[in-house]
Order: C-alpha cells, then structure tokens, then sequence
C-alpha cells in the first residue's frame, strides 16, 4: 500500500533525471503530503521520446460514469494487474514512471494509535515508483489518471508493511517505459533489502491539509 507521498524535486532536475521534456503545467513542488486524487508529475514515452505531465492520482476504468463512481484505484497489484479488467490493457500499452523523494506508511501501537513513518531512497535523490495510466473522457469531464504498482514488501520493508510500491532502478526505465521491448512483467518485484531507509515522523502528517518540510523530519519513536 501506498497513500501519500512527498516530492521535493524541482521539475528541471526531474526532466534532466529522466531526459523527459516536461509539459507547462505540472504540479507545484515541494510537496510533503500528496493524497489520492491530487496531481503528480509522471514520466511516459511517447512517439520515440519522453515527457513528464501532470495525471491525478486515482486511475478511473473506462466505466466508470463519474470519478466517484466505485473505489477509488491508486495501488494496483503487481500479482494480479494484468488480469485486472481495470489494469490489464493500461499494464500492456500505457506504463508510467512515478518520481518521488519519499512515501509513508503506517503502524500501530498497543493504544491502535496510527504512527506515520517516512520511507526514502536510502541513497537520496528520488525513487521511480512504476505506475500505468489512463485517459478518461465522460460527457464534458475528462481526467488522465494513474496508479502505483505495489508488490509484496521485501524482508526489512515488511516489518513496517506487508506491501511496497514496484521501485525501478535507472537501468530499467527503458524496458518499464516500452523503449526496450518486451518483458516489462519481471520488473514487477521488491527493491533490494538495503534500498530504503525510514524514520518516525510527526502525527500530523495523519491530516490530508498537513503541509510543509517538517512533516518529513525525525521525531523521537
């Protein structure tokens, strides 16, 4: 699972990261607390060159009559995606790459209190989150919409979460992006046990209108 996510990155850094042209109109950064069905900046391929756009974070299937019309799809199942009538066809022909400086996940205490925790690249810099996406058009409404693609947690991120988002490492963008050929299924798996690192972070982080850099800083478990 993966709900909320930071970027800090300017754009020109994410368009040289990705040699992507980026588009006019993509979100502000920084951001220290993106929620479902706000905007991200997402990386495709398209007509033998890369571009970064905004998309809204919630993909809608094609039957969906309004944005609210079922559940709301912002992690798809790396297990089962290319079955998902929802995903199979994007999964095939419209992969994205997702850039962000860091996500959050959740536990809880003895009291069932919830304690954010915030995850990034042990490295610095960024983490490309796998991702497909999708145009959808209803009467006068028209939304291109994304979602993450998760996978069982590897050993050390499974002791804050049984799941994680499908991390990509530079080498694979191309393959991801459909410039490399086929077998993009086999990127499909947890990131290296030493890829990540995470601390505690402040409560407030729990409310969707928190914003800020402090949200993102250590406090004391």
């Amino acid at each position: 699972m993966c709900g909320r996510i930071a970027i800090t990155l300017p754009h020109d850094a994410m368009a040289r990261a990705f040699a992507a042209a980026p588009a006019n109109a993509l979100p502000a950064v920084p951001r220290y607390n993106i929620c479902p069905t706000q905007d991200l900046a997402v990386v495709l391929s398209r007509d033998g060159a890369r571009h970064i756009g905004a998309m809204r974070w919630g993909f809608l299937p094609h039957w969906y009559k309004s944005p609210t019309d079922g559940p709301l799809l912002i992690n798809a199942r790396a297990e089962t995606i290319a079955q998902k009538p929802a995903f199979r066809a994007a999964v095939r022909a419209r992969r994205c790459l997702i850039p962000v400086s860091g996500f959050y996940e959740w536990t809880k205490d003895a009291r069932g209190n919830r304690l954010p925790w915030y995850i990034a690249p042990r490295a610095g810099g960024m983490l490309a989150f796998a991702g497909v996406w999708q145009v959808w058009e209803h009467v006068d409404l028209r939304h291109v919409t994304c979602v993450i693609v998760t996978c069982a947690a590897n050993e050390t991120m499974a002791r804050l979460h049984p799941r994680m988002p499908v991390i990509l490492p530079p080498e694979d963008w191309a393959l991801w992006l459909g410039e490399a050929g086929h077998g993009a299924a086999r990127l499909m798996r947890a990131a290296r046990e030493d890829a990540l690192v995470w601390h505690r972070v402040d409560a407030r982080v729990n409310s969707n209108r928190a914003e800020g850099p402090e949200l993102i800083e250590p406090v004391e478990p």
